[in-house]
């Protein structure tokens, strides 16, 4: 009797052995549904334009493991300016990154970029200036004629720079550009060899630091109303293939970006952490001057919104001064499918 209990015993414990294991196995594979465990996606991320404060949101996300919690690692390269990062992204080389969405779609409208897709707003107003220093006798738009500016020649300040000029009321046929790179345009600045550059609003104090001057900004919003600044794209085909990676992506990114606008001085510390050559005071400068650019009373409740509306006055500008060869809609530029909604 006592050998048959034993037998019972033993039988009854592997039963419930068997019962745990089985349930173990099914919570892992719960887990691994909903992204625990599971392998991360590998991601290239580009930045707009070099290394500079505007951009340390994607390295706060990354730093932060917000990238990490959503089911990516990802890998971030310093970008050069709107043509630069649509050409990257559509050929393959990269997954995501901000352009400006004016450049944007003068690239799409005019036959030289295609097959990308814009999925967030970073920024509800452009951000797009000629930036120069103190004692080159440029003030007003008008003293651009004559003088020797520099940017790359993908940037959308360069690009935008006919129609801004047309609105400004100068000849930009008077105006010199020469080629520069991301990162040497301030140096190139400092040094005199140019006039002034290309540049976003937000890089005043990084170019104080540089040059040891004040800075005197021109920006493209004083003439140009109703421009979106930087948005976040990436390709057609990634948004068609993988369209929850594209949302689950832009959230963790912007969750990055709030956080780096409401702790500046720790986001411009991540940032000089992960790239060489970085002021943390003037990159934590440059992200509270981008604050009132990325919510303004046009962007809604959420950070990262789109408004088909605005788009469509921004075409109707760019149209009405002569820089589209060919008639868009924002839809073409937009996929507001994949976009956060207000």
């Amino acid at each position: 009797m006592r050998r048959l209990t034993r037998t019972v015993a033993a039988a009854t414990l592997a039963t419930a052995l068997a019962l745990v294991s089985a349930c173990s196995s099914d919570a892992d594979k719960a887990d691994d549904s909903s992204g625990v465990g599971a392998s991360l996606e590998q991601v290239t991320y580009l930045t707009s334009f070099g290394n500079f404060g505007r951009d340390s949101y994607a390295w706060v996300a990354k730093e932060k493991g917000f990238f990490k919690d959503a089911g990516f690692d990802v890998e971030i390269k310093p970008g050069q300016g709107t043509g630069a990062v649509i050409q990257t992204i559509v050929g393959g080389q990269a997954h995501f990154g901000p352009i400006d969405l004016t450049g944007g779609l003068l690239q799409l409208g005019n036959g030289d970029a295609k097959d990308f897709v814009a999925v967030a707003a970073i920024q509800q107003r452009t951000m797009a200036a000629i930036a120069t220093v103190e004692g080159t006798g440029i003030n007003t738009p008008k003293d651009l004629e004559g003088k020797k500016l520099a940017d790359t020649p993908g940037s959308v300040v360069r690009n935008l720079f006919p129609t801004y000029a047309r609105m400004a009321g100068i000849d930009y046929t008077k105006v010199t550009w020469v080629n520069g790179e991301a990162q040497t345009l301030m140096g190139t600045l400092a040094a005199g060899s140019v006039d002034g550059i290309g540049q976003f609003v937000v890089g005043q104090p990084t170019i104080e630091a540089v040059t040891k001057k004040k800075a005197v900004l021109l920006p493209y919003s004083n003439v140009m109303q109703d421009l979106y600044g930087n948005v976040l794209i990436t390709s057609k085909q990634y948004a068609s293939e993988k369209p929850e990676s594209v949302k689950k992506f832009t959230e963790a990114l912007l969750k990055g970006l709030e956080y780096a606008l409401a702790h500046p001085d720790e986001a411009a510390e991540i940032l000089a952490k992960n790239a060489e050559a970085v002021n943390p005071a003037a990159a934590a400068a440059e992200l509270q001057l981008m604050a009132g650019y990325v919510r303004s009373s046009n962007s809604g409740t959420a950070v990262g919104t789109l408004d088909s509306g605005r788009v469509a006055k921004s075409i109707a500008i760019l149209r009405g001064a002569g820089a589209l060869k060919s008639d868009l809609t924002p839809d073409q530029i937009i996929d507001f499918n994949l976009a956060p909604k207000a």
